[in-house]
């Protein structure tokens, strides 16, 4: 066999090539919409979904530990410390008697009264935080602005100044 001589052209390997390529590249974008779908649909770039995902769960466990009253449980997520009793001193700038004052369905800070429920009804990665307005106990106006560090995992309130319109994103 010579440099010039052409193998046989294999039409069968060709098609299973093509075929094999247009599957990959089908499977690629199918996996690409259920990763957005699984994200809440973020209107964010592709690589900010990750960011939507853990910061909209730890979010929605907070908020069902404070709607059950088990401030103790919604302390450890917002600080993102499962163990927090052992180190108190890692929390002393918002100490959990403090967070209790902004939680308690009994407290006098607590605007919203008994958290029964809540909806996200906003997500947005702004910096590299992600902010959140949620709507409690089915209101449609004054929404609880969280934001959520994907560094370590805390929530916190958002910056005064900045806010997300829920009614924006519908």
């Amino acid at each position: 066999m010579t440099l010039l001589d052409a193998p046989k052209y294999d039409e069968a390997k060709a098609r299973r090539n093509q075929t094999i390529l247009w599957s990959g590249v089908v499977s690629f974008f199918l996996l690409v919409i259920v990763y957005w779908f699984v994200a809440a649909r973020p209107v964010d770039w592709p690589w900010n979904w990750q960011n939507h995902l853990f910061g909209r769960s730890a979010a929605n466990r907070f908020l069902d530990a404070v709607e059950k009253n088990d401030l103790e449980t919604a302390y450890g997520i917002w600080m993102h410390d499962k163990n927090w009793k052992q180190h108190l001193d890692k929390h002393k700038t918002y100490p959990f008697p403090r967070f209790q004052g902004d939680w308690s369905s009994t407290s006098p800070d607590n605007e919203y009264g008994v958290i029964q429920s809540h909806r996200i009804a906003a997500a947005r990665m702004y910096g590299n935080q992600l902010l959140m307005a949620i709507l409690i106990n089915g209101r449609k106006s004054k929404a609880l602005s969280l934001d959520w560090d994907p560094h370590d995992g805390t929530l916190s309130f958002a910056p005064p100044d900045i806010e997300i319109n829920p009614e924006s994103y519908k």
